[in-house]
């Protein structure tokens, strides 16, 4: 009876062995006669090379994430999954972390720069811009960089802000703001031209107490400090009833202003600007020649006012209320 049992276990042993043999083989058989590939090396490798490695054993690759890492240079691979020398099938994933480079970098150079230019070389960096300030400079052009805050080559770590100073060219030209309060629009705007300041809105009122077409207001006014090209607007003194009077032609909606230009041998450079509604335009600006007749049509009703000059020079103004 003993030996009966005996024979019976050492014939499930038998029966055991066989089956892992046959199941090993079998096993073994199938992934032979699968495509398997070597995963290769590719940590430290730059990203296009690895990517064409990767592809040419048709393996797909992924990547997980870029970080910074001060041992491997930008765009070359830190971390591989599966690790070199892997067996795997074609078409598997082999997952990567690319390098950003090292985390602190030597501050660029930015000075005489132009704006536009500095926030290009900072966005390249991973640098950002942080408080711009504006100064007038008598050396640096207009939108171009004073002065960095960290300064050039100075050790600075990737996305910090970069203060920038920046020009806001040559300060101009500061003046007295002259009285021109009393005078004539026509004095009024030559006094304006000669302290380098331009005309701005001009505007009408009746006031008999005043002279006729003077200006009566100002802004700014007078005595403040202005800067060159600084606008000045205007407040004339006109009645309706010396309007009436003008030695103008009064077509529906418009007015027309005629002038001949003197005979001679030698063009004359004409041009005829009009204010109103706030903005200032050329009507004319152009070369006529001598006995030839300037016509200009000004719009009524709209506190406009025409100033015409001629070969630079004003020597006409006309107001329309």
């Amino acid at each position: 009876m003993f030996f009966r049992f005996l024979k019976i276990i050492a014939l499930f042993l038998v029966f055991g062995v066989v089956t892992g043999v046959c199941a090993y083989l079998t096993l073994t058989f199938i992934i032979k006669n699968e495509d398997t590939v070597v995963v290769p090396d590719v940590v430290g490798k730059e990203v296009v090379h690895t990517l064409k490695t990767l592809s040419d054993l048709e393996l797909n690759t992924k990547v997980r994430k870029f970080e910074y890492n001060a041992a491997i240079t930008a765009n070359h691979v830190i971390f591989q999954e599966p690790e070199a020398g892997t067996v795997i099938k074609k078409g598997r994933d082999v997952r990567l972390i690319i390098s950003k480079g090292t985390q602190t970098i030597q501050m660029p150079n930015l000075k005489n720069l132009s704006h536009r230019q500095a926030l290009i070389i900072l966005e390249t960096n991973d640098l950002g811009a942080g408080i711009g300030s504006l100064t007038y400079h008598s050396e640096i052009s207009k939108d171009h960089i004073i002065t960095q805050t960290p300064y050039p080559n100075t050790t600075i770590r990737r996305n910090a802000n970069v203060d920038l100073l920046i020009s806001l060219g040559k300060r101009p030209l500061a003046y007295i703001m002259p009285d021109l309060k009393t005078m004539t629009v026509s004095d009024a705007v030559i006094a304006l031209e000669q302290n380098n300041l331009k005309l701005g809105e001009i505007k009408i009122k009746m006031d008999k107490g005043a002279s006729e077409d003077v200006v009566i207001r100002q802004e700014p006014q007078a005595g403040q400090r202005v800067i060159a090209q600084s606008v000045v607007n205007l407040l004339v003194n006109q009645t309706r009833t010396t309007q009436k009077n003008k030695d103008w032609t009064l077509p529906q909606g418009v007015i027309l202003f005629r002038h001949r230009i003197a005979d001679g041998y030698l063009k004359h450079h004409i041009r005829v600007q009009l204010n109103g509604f706030g903005v200032a335009n050329d009507l004319i600006d152009d070369y006529y020649s001598p006995g030839e007749e300037v016509w200009v049509l000004i719009p009524r009703n709209s506190n406009t006012t025409m100033l015409f000059y001629e070969d630079d020079q004003l020597i006409e103004t006309r107001l329309s209320d």
